[in-house]
């Protein structure tokens, strides 16, 4: 994308969130929701050829759209000029790769850098990070969020009291929604191998579940082969909507398809043909726990 239109885009959707019309709550039907992307521009395209195109399909996408994969720039502002042009289709939250300093690391920077010759498109896009909302509620029954839960929160009205616009910190609610994950062998919390967030437990999601009157909880975050998978009798599932992970890790990736009713099907779906697509001569980041 040129650098002259990619910055109109952006500036484009920070108006849109300043003017307060990114809201949270998502109301059926024709919902789809979606794992993390990771820069894989051309396997988001198949994903939007599976799931159909936006506005006819409402589209939720929970976070991690950058860093890994080759195409990070080019996904991003895809997903920022559908939400300019349709605001109420389509819902962005935030990732963990949504943050100055992993960006920094694990290729963001370097692609915009590359790219464009600066750093300007990065620094616009980090500023869009801090306007993402942190989690999304459908129907008030499926709790969507990227990474998972959080000792410090009991309730979703204490997750709307967070103040989202900064740079993910290290530690706190706002980092645990972003960073936790769910673990059969913990029972309550435990510590998280990735240096930031917690592992929870069964009885961690039953209780959350419980007093907020929600169905289940949907999140991505973790690689999954299947493309998707449900923990603690289906009270929690992992979405994953990046196929073939980095190029080399062989997964099919998911979509969750909601109708009126929430009834609830799994499209799975393949990397893109490797002849849709041209991969440049870089490898991706190296391996970490994130």
């Amino acid at each position: 994308m040129a650098y002259d239109v990619g910055t109109y885009v952006l500036c484009r959707v920070k108006s849109l969130f300043l003017t307060g019309k990114l809201g949270q709550r998502i109301k059926l039907p024709g919902n789809i929701i979606c794992g993390d992307i990771h820069g894989q521009f051309y396997d988001m395209k198949e994903l939007f050829k599976v799931g159909g195109d936006c506005p006819k399909t409402n589209y939720l996408f929970l976070g991690d759209f950058v860093d890994r994969g080759f195409y990070s720039v080019e996904t991003f502002l895809l997903l920022l000029a559908l939400k300019v042009r349709y605001p109420d289709r389509i819902t962005l939250i935030r990732g963990n790769h949504e943050s100055r300093q992993i960006t920094q690391v694990y290729g963001f920077y370097d692609e915009c850098l590359r790219k464009y010759g600066s750093v300007n498109v990065w620094r616009y896009c980090t500023d869009i990070f801090d306007y993402l909302s942190l989690s999304a509620l459908i129907e008030n029954k499926i709790f969507s969020v990227h990474g998972g839960l959080s000792p410090a929160i009991s309730t979703l009205d204490q997750i709307r009291t967070i103040d989202r616009k900064q740079e993910v910190p290290h530690d706190g609610a706002m980092c645990d929604l972003l960073w936790s994950d769910p673990e059969d062998i913990v029972d309550g919390w435990g510590l998280s191998p990735r240096g930031a967030g917690f592992l929870f437990g069964g009885s961690v999601v039953t209780s959350f579940n419980h007093t907020n009157n929600i169905d289940y909880i949907c999140r991505a975050h973790q690689l999954v082969m299947e493309g998707y998978k449900w923990m603690f009798n289906n009270q929690i599932v992992t979405v994953w909507s990046a196929p073939n992970y980095c190029y080399r890790c062989g997964n099919v990736a998911a979509i969750l398809e909601l109708d009126e009713n929430l009834n609830k099907q799994f499209r799975v779906f393949d990397a893109a043909p490797q002849e849709s697509r041209g991969a440049p001569a870089k490898k991706p980041a190296p391996d970490y726990f994130l």
